[in-house]
């Protein structure tokens, strides 16, 4: 035999060696770790397929909820919210809340809507923007059927510059106002909603409108 090949089966027998040692010191932890990669994979497959599973029975339960109420059948619909509000996923128990809201009032209950949305506007839990948004819808009803104070009491700091729900608001106070006789105060909120380049355009022809009634009719002189 060859110094060559001596020396390259000595190196064979040396390396041999090393990864029998590197297997009996590091195999048993490399095996754990590929067992918990695939457990893991597995288990954020599964996570999301119950996720997405849950969210779409969620999503159906609402549409069809939706479709009792649009097709008058009120009080099927307020039982199916009723079981979403209980029993649904992710965003669909809140969704369920405030349509169920809606309904009791377009099924002429007000009281029912406003105590609803009352406390959905009380509701720590849920974020700001949809608390103050049911605050405005409560306000909605009550430009009809209740006081200005009533109306004051729900949307008055909404009406600030800087909050997205101002010109709604405004337009909620100024029609409770104007209801009310209080003509100065509906102007000035009518007039605020007017001059706001940022208020949708069908919101700012409703208050202009609205302003040029009450200084036609005298009442805010």
């Amino acid at each position: 035999m060859s110094d060559d090949s001596f020396i390259r089966e000595v190196n064979e027998e040396i390396r041999r060696e090393q990864a029998h040692a590197l297997w009996d010191r590091f195999g048993p932890a490399l095996i754990v770790l590929a067992v918990l990669v695939v457990v893991g994979t597995a288990a954020v497959v599964g996570y999301r397929y119950w996720d997405e599973t849950r969210a779409n029975r969620s999503g159906d339960a609402f549409s069809q909820a939706l479709k009792l109420a649009n097709d008058g059948k009120s009080d099927e619909a307020l039982t199916a919210l009723d079981s979403l509000e209980k029993d649904g996923y992710g965003a669909y128990p809140l969704l369920a809340r405030m349509r169920a809201a809606t309904v009791k009032a377009d099924k002429g209950d007000v009281d029912a809507a406003v105590k609803d949305f009352d406390e959905v506007a009380a509701d720590t839990d849920i974020p700001s923007g949809l608390r103050d948004m049911a605050r405005l819808r409560a306000a909605l009803l009550l430009v009809d059927h209740g006081s200005f104070a009533d109306v004051s009491s729900r949307v008055e700091a909404l009406t600030a510059d800087t909050n997205p729900l101002r010109h709604a608001a405004r337009e909620a106070l100024g029609l409770a106002a104007w209801k009310e006789g209080k003509s100065q105060d509906a102007l000035k909120l009518f007039d605020q909603i007017a001059a706001d380049d940022g208020a949708p355009r069908n919101t700012r022809e409703r208050a202009t409108l609205m302003s040029e009634l009450i200084r036609g009719s005298g009442s805010a002189s």
